[in-house]
């Protein structure tokens, strides 16, 4: 079952093609939304189309199973609803856990002409959950060990410090607060259902999504924009990206993961430029 996606529009005037962005995984569209301002600015021949995955944001809960797959199927029903609303959806773009679900997007959207991929790799790596150093694991478990919910912001911030994770994680972490419901205290709890991101990541790990971009028979062109600090993405899988059919690959220098974080004008000057006209 697909599941209602919450999305924001993002444009200068009245676009005639929008790109929808999404997020990685604990984070939602709005992570993006300074990039998409700064962009639809510079071309506003384009829209932007800010987009909350399954599990995330403001965006609804379903029935298992919680997969890439799915949450790609969620996005083609959405690109669906907004074709009969006048929004032609015509790229779509995707950071970390999004680049992947938007590979997954590629076949089921015939008429993208552009994907495009944020530091993440198509490759299926299930023993990377476990790894020691893998932070994301580490962020889950302690979120699925710490309360419920929390008298104030601060509460759930100072548990992620003293886990001995970075403050700025802690605080776009904390971006996930909502207030718990029926609680006329105020006590806030974390929007996001720890179960299913569990399954989510557990099938981000173990997907292998290389023919998505190596099949030439795939719709539209393929953009790969890693960052040179980032581990994400090896040199191998970045050389298998820049052989692939209609597949740029463009490294950011400088840049971590975090390419809205590190290099957002970066990222802009990117898209941009790569995007056709409308």
């Amino acid at each position: 079952m697909t599941v209602p996606l919450h999305h924001e529009r993002v444009a200068t005037g009245s676009p005639a093609a929008w790109l929808l962005m999404t997020h990685g995984i604990y984070g939602s569209g709005g992570n993006w939304r300074s990039v998409a301002r700064t962009l639809t600015g510079r071309r506003p021949d384009w829209g932007a189309v800010l987009v909350d995955l399954r599990g995330h944001g403001r965006s609804g809960r379903s029935t298992p199973p919680h997969t890439v797959d799915a949450c790609a199927t969620d996005l083609a029903a959405l690109i669906a609803a907004l074709a009969a609303d006048g929004v032609d959806v015509r790229a779509a773009c995707g950071h970390s856990f999004g680049g992947k679900v938007v590979l997954a997007l590629r076949a089921r959207a015939p008429r993208l002409a552009q994907t495009w991929v944020l530091d993440a790799t198509p490759a299926a790596r299930p023993e990377a959950f476990a790894a020691p150093d893998n932070t994301v694991r580490q962020v889950l478990e302690l979120m699925e060990r710490l309360p419920a919910t929390y008298a104030r912001r601060a509460d759930f911030v100072d548990a992620i410090v003293a886990a001995g994770h970075a403050p700025a994680l802690a605080h776009w972490l904390a971006m996930n607060l909502e207030p718990a419901p029926g609680d006329a205290g105020g006590a806030l709890r974390l929007r996001l259902d720890l179960a299913d991101v569990r399954a989510l990541l557990g099938d981000y790990f173990a997907r292998d999504l290389w023919p998505a971009v190596e099949d030439p028979a795939m719709p539209g062109a393929l953009v790969a924009v890693v960052g040179g600090a980032s581990r994400t993405v090896p040199e191998a899988d970045r050389a298998r990206f820049a052989a692939a059919p209609r597949a740029a690959l463009h490294v950011v220098p400088d840049a971590g993961h975090w390419l809205h974080i590190d290099a957002p004008a970066a990222v802009v000057d990117l898209l941009a430029a790569g995007l056709p006209p409308a």
